[in-house]
């Protein structure tokens, strides 16, 4: 049995296969740690030997994503001035190769096949959840909490929105209906319970944000493109004001009031006060990538003592910028931040200068959310992890050229078939 190239490396023609794979990644991503190293191999199963099937196809130009990749092989680097050398080699190494993964499925995966799997993939991780999950004591408020099959609930509430974000774009942006419709309307329901039940006001207000901004961007677009950069201008400085009002006149602490937490966040701003603290320790290169919380060194041992972190793993600073300078020092952050904010900032020129630009208009939800999120968790910085898949998705897609995002190549049978026509009348 042959099977064609197109059905698994063109975007046009591999749907089936794009969306199986995208949805089986997502579910290693939630549950690799449950189901180790096979999981990780089926993922890199999926995506690396497609390299095999047409390197050209799926390499694509490596110049363009130079500054994709700089943070991840800086990440690597820093295995040479690591507190923690081994780990720093190991988790660098996987990192990279998971950029690498997130690249290959730009060349090959269309946002359409991309939102279905992620359908499908949040879906199956919800369901999972609710059939093994548990409830955990969260000893900084003494509160019980959902927390599915993950060991947090904040990893919980972020599947929560990303099947709440892709099953609303599915319908709403890219015209899903039948089969596909359904599916979205059972994983809004999932994911809206899961989000109540795991009382996660973090990924409660990103989402409703998140949504919220999606459709002002929508509405956005339907003004002609020399209106838009103005409008879009004076409500990101109408929004800028209205938050710093919040801040200062006590609005965000009635909000998380609203959810049973307190102006430090159940403890967040201490721990971004320690992490600052460690940062200014190596300020430019920072510990070493994932260096720093290693059991045995005596300042990751303290927090965790202090934070009632029993296995002693899988905690970080909650903040994306605070983690990197730790980790990296000032040229990781740079790095890291470059491909967050360029990605952001990339997807909403396209919306606010090009008309119908439905692939920019999902990403720019994707690249929002974690925009939003990279205050108060690392879902970017870490391999295995749908956060950082995404991330580098969406920027990946900046680097295609225009023509290939927005029209599919013109079949060749058309003017072949006049040519040879041409030809029988000359003769």
């Amino acid at each position: 049995m042959k099977i064609a190239k197109a059905s698994l490396v063109s975007p046009d023609r591999n749907g089936a296969y794009g969306a199986v794979a995208v949805a089986l990644s997502i579910f290693v991503f939630a549950y690799s740690a449950r189901f180790g190293q096979v999981s990780i191999l089926l993922y890199y199963g999926l995506w690396l030997p497609l390299v095999v099937v047409d390197y050209r196809r799926v390499l694509g130009h490596a110049g363009r994503n130079v500054w994709i990749v700089g943070f991840a092989v800086f990440a690597c680097l820093s295995v040479f001035w690591s507190a923690a050398p081994g780990m720093t080699a190991r988790t660098g190494i996987q990192y990279l190769s998971h950029v690498v993964c997130a690249l290959i499925a730009v060349r090959v995966i269309s946002v359409k096949t991309l939102a279905r799997g992620a359908v499908a993939g949040i879906g199956m991780v919800l369901f999972y959840s609710l059939f093994f999950g548990v409830y955990h004591l969260d000893p900084l408020d003494g509160t019980y909490s959902f927390v599915g099959a993950f060991a947090s609930k904040n990893q919980l509430g972020f599947y929560a929105s990303l099947g709440i974000y892709f099953a609303f774009v599915a319908p709403v942006a890219l015209g899903e209906r039948g089969l596909w419709l359904a599916a979205s309307g059972v994983v809004v329901l999932l994911a809206g319970y899961c989000l109540v039940a795991s009382q996660s006001a973090t990924s409660v207000l990103t989402t409703a944000l998140i949504i919220g901004l999606w459709l002002g961007m929508r509405g956005v677009g339907l003004l002609r493109p020399r209106h838009r950069k103005g409008l879009f201008l004076a409500a990101a400085v109408c929004g800028g004001m209205l938050g710093i009002a919040a801040v200062y006149g006590g609005g965000i602490d009635l909000v998380l009031g609203l959810f049973g937490k307190d102006s430090t966040l159940t403890g967040r701003t201490y721990l971004w006060q320690q992490g600052i603290e460690a940062a200014m320790a190596s300020p430019v290169f920072g510990v070493g990538y994932q260096a720093y919380w290693v059991q045995g060194f005596s300042e990751p041992e303290r927090l965790w003592e202090e934070f009632y972190i029993a296995t002693r793993s899988g905690f970080h600073f909650h903040n994306t910028f605070i983690e990197a300078m730790v980790e990296t020092g000032l040229i990781g952050l740079t790095l890291l931040t470059v491909v967050l904010l360029v990605t952001a900032l990339g997807h909403t020129r396209r919306l606010l200068n090009e008309d119908h630009d439905i692939q920019s208009s999902v990403l720019f939800g994707v690249a929002l959310l974690l925009v939003v999120r990279s205050f108060v968790e690392i879902d970017i910085m870490n391999p295995y992890h749908v956060g950082s898949f995404l991330l580098y998705f969406a920027a990946g897609k900046l680097t295609l050229p225009q023509a290939s995002r927005q029209r599919p190549a013109a079949d060749p049978r058309p003017a072949q078939a006049a040519l040879q026509v041409g030809q029988l009348r000359y003769r």
